[in-house]
């Protein structure tokens, strides 16, 4: 079970704490991407950078530490060189929106033909803790 942590705890350990009871679910791998999960997708800048069409530069350095990786996600896209990821990931003028229309479809895209979860494995610990867990419950199978 994956979720973001958003603004509704200060930490995961708190989160862990309050959704699961102790020795609950022996066979589940529940993780927290810090913040949200788009911190997980700017950690690999290299491939986000080229598919948004944006300059690395622009990919934060430490994406586990943004505030709000949905906005820096959407801002990112807003700089783009591309005019359908400006239009398929930034909302529309005057929307009430935080994404834009295609924002789920865009990102799975980029998951599915382009990400690379060990390299942003290095820079989102959070995401390594995760595939470890991963790793350690198809080996108990």
């Amino acid at each position: 079970m994956l979720v973001d942590l958003d603004d509704d705890f200060d930490c995961a350990p708190l989160l862990c704490n309050d959704w699961l009871p102790t020795g609950a679910a022996i066979k589940l791998c529940f993780r927290v991407a810090i913040r949200a999960v788009e911190s997980w997708l700017m950690a690999d800048a290299a491939t986000l950078a080229q598919f948004l069409g944006v300059a690395s530069s622009k990919i934060p350095r430490n994406p586990e530490q943004a505030k709000d990786p949905k906005t820096d996600m959407v801002n990112l896209a807003r700089g783009s060189r591309r005019r359908e990821i400006r239009e398929d990931i930034v909302p529309r003028p005057q929307s009430w929106r935080r994404v834009g229309p295609a924002y789920g479809s865009r990102l799975t895209e980029y998951v599915v033909s382009h990400w690379r979860p060990k390299v942003a494995a290095k820079r989102a610990n959070s995401l390594q803790r995760a595939m470890n867990c991963l790793e350690r419950l198809v080996g108990a199978i």
